[in-house]
């Protein structure tokens, strides 16, 4: 493609990341190359280390790690085979070693993290778990790798919490050459339409049980990701445009000749990545702050998942970089919508790759120079090279082509020149009840200024039961509150859409305001969401009181009560009782995490700053510097 000129404002947002994290990005290259210098591999290793270290292998892996000439490959794996997502990668490793082999080299597999599902604990007590799940499988990475017996390392996962936590895990054992394995979308099943009607159905208890689990089952229905446009699909998109996929790796569906094909590729890239392989690519001279941004503004322009303004901020962190709201705030006003997949749209992420996937998103943005195309990636080449292009076999061979030039159905993906809406689907909320975030790419227009009184939950549960009442059958905001990181864990609150979304369509004005999280796939009801401070810590929520009036605006960025700031400022912050979500299920081995957990603003994150505490800085502070 052609050099485009970068767009002034992401060159802007860009240079003011690298500004803020000069130091402590500075402090984590130096951290990563003195760890290179001490040894990448198994050459480092003591003879009894090394011993230990492939006593299990066959003689032939032996002989070549006893060489030392050779690359060995680490495999990080999220498999397990209760949840759809994860069960594909099962066969992984051993197609994996067998590439490595024929290559002259070997793998390993170094260790398994866990994997848990929001879709299977979305409302129940093990969902307050899910969010520090990122961080036991950064940790767990850490532990798989600490054997130092690699030269560089295969990453396999795909949802929620995993491939965030993957990412910090690979950041922090840098000096390795990472690449990101997926598993891919299961086929298409019930369509999204449909299966949101029979959830509202089911709400207002004009269906029963039965027939709602029958359409979730022909929604959710085979290996495979779920396929609507949440948590788990943004992050294939997200490793894809930072280059850390194979380019069209992302949505290659699981168990097919491709998908097998594309795994050994990316087993024998690892291998030429690395040292021995003689083409060193280490993860820290790959990731920067330009793809970062590449991946903030591949999230704006398909409607990804508002999780993301956590778990981008935490993985920024891990990579001595400082990413902030004000970052998402103001590229989202320059960004475009291209995409329209569920929730903000019918399609699916099927119907997204056949209509031009990622390879047609990717030569959009670069051709109107919203991405950096200068990145380098896992191909070992810049972005604009080869991720433009699509996998295919031919022959049993597998080869990239170059992709579409234009949509092949506009009503999924759409070009700069006639998006879906001139800006980005995600706008920041700030306001005397604080700053949080809002997902507007499924949200119409006149939905997207509410101003109403509120009615105040401590616990989501309590909400079924008012709705059901038909207490909320009117203008209403709903406020959930106690539900940030430090005071249970900041659960997703999808189970409460059913309802909102009913009273939205009975024609009342609707919103959500929480501490909390809602899904990847938030939808269609306004919902100011990750408002931080929490009200744990005294945040503004804990001082609402039922019936206060207050205006959530998406189009101008503020979330307000309207009442008299002396008046206001006088009034103490409530408490409430949340001890029941600090035991059962495991949920009291994760007390030092809540104790540790940052704000959402910082991820949510129990992890500090990496780098030296004396280069943390307060949120007053970022925006300082930034001006």
């Amino acid at each position: 493609m052609s050099t485009v000129p970068l767009n002034d404002t992401v060159r802007r947002v860009t240079e003011r990341i690298r500004h803020r994290s000069k130091e402590r990005r500075a402090l984590y290259e130096q951290r990563m190359e003195n760890q290179h210098s001490l040894g990448v591999h198994r050459g480092e290793l003591s003879c009894g280390n090394l011993a230990h270290g492939f006593a299990a292998c066959g003689e032939v892996d032996k002989g070549r790690l006893k060489l030392m000439n050779s690359a060995n490959l680490g495999i990080v794996s999220s498999y397990n085979d209760m949840l759809s997502a994860h069960q594909p990668l099962a066969p992984f490793p051993d197609i994996i070693k067998e590439a490595a082999r024929a290559m002259g080299s070997t793998a390993q597999f170094a260790g398994g993290v866990p994997a848990m599902c929001d879709g299977v604990t979305q409302g129940q007590p093990g969902m307050e778990l899910s969010l520090f799940s990122r961080e036991v499988i950064a940790m767990a990475t850490a532990v798989a790798l600490s054997h130092n017996m690699f030269d560089a390392a295969l990453y396999l996962g795909v949802c929620d919490k995993i491939v965030p936590g993957l990412f910090i895990g690979a950041a922090r054992f840098g000096h390795l050459p990472a690449i990101f394995v997926p598993a891919g979308p299961m086929p298409s099943g019930l369509p999204n339409k449909e299966k949101a009607r029979i959830r509202q159905l089911y709400a207002e208890g004009k269906i029963g049980r039965d027939e709602l689990l029958e359409a979730e089952s022909q929604s959710y229905h085979s290996p495979g990701t779920c396929t609507f446009y949440g948590t788990a699909n943004s992050n294939q998109m997200m490793m894809e445009i930072m280059g850390l996929h194979l380019p069209g790796a992302s949505f290659v569906n699981p168990n097919t000749p491709l998908r097998d094909a594309l795994t050994r590729f990316a087993t024998e890239q690892a291998i030429r990545n690395s040292e021995p392989g003689g083409n060193y690519r280490p993860f820290y001279r790959q990731i920067d702050e330009r793809s970062i941004v590449n991946a903030l503004v591949g999230l704006l322009a398909s409607g990804g998942s508002t999780n993301h303004t956590l778990h981008l901020v935490a993985m920024a962190a891990a990579s001595g970089l400082t990413l902030t709201w004000d970052d998402f705030s103001e590229l989202s006003g320059v960004v475009p919508s291209l995409t329209q997949i569920y929730p903000n749209g019918q399609a699916d992420i099927n119907h997204f790759n056949a209509a031009g996937g990622m390879s047609l998103l990717i030569r959009e943005l670069l051709g109107a120079g919203l991405i950096h195309g200068d990145i380098p990636t896992m191909m070992g080449t810049d972005l604009s090279a080869s991720y433009t292009q699509e996998p295919f076999l031919e022959e049993g061979k597998l080869v990239w082509r170059e992709g579409p030039l234009k949509s092949h159905d506009e009503e999924v993906l759409r070009p700069v020149a006639s998006p879906f809406a001139p800006t980005g689907g995600l706008s920041v909320l700030d306001g005397n009840l604080g700053r949080g975030v809002i997902k507007i790419s499924a949200v119409e227009a006149k939905h997207r200024r509410v101003e109403a009184p509120v009615r105040i939950f401590n616990d989501q549960n309590q909400l079924k039961g008012a709705f059901e009442a038909g207490e909320l059958d009117r203008d209403v905001i709903v406020v959930v509150r106690f539900q940030g990181p430090k005071a249970n864990g900041m659960p997703e609150l999808h189970k409460l859409t059913p309802h909102l979304g009913v009273l939205q369509d009975r024609g009342f004005k609707v919103a959500l305001i929480t501490d909390g999280r809602m899904s990847g796939a938030s939808g269609k009801v306004p919902a100011a969401i990750h408002v931080t401070p929490e009200a744990l810590t005294g945040g503004p929520l804990a001082r609402l009181q039922d019936g206060d009036v207050v205006r959530l605006d998406a189009e101008s960025g503020t979330l307000d009560v309207l009442m008299d700031a002396t008046q206001w400022h006088s009034r103490q912050p409530e408490s409430a009782n949340i001890e029941g979500s600090h035991f059962g299920l495991g949920r009291e081995l994760f007390a030092g995490f809540r104790h540790l957990a940052s704000g959402a603003e910082q991820g949510a994150s129990v992890f500090g700053s990496f780098e030296a505490d004396d280069l943390t800085l307060e949120d007053a502070s970022i925006r300082e510097l930034d001006a």
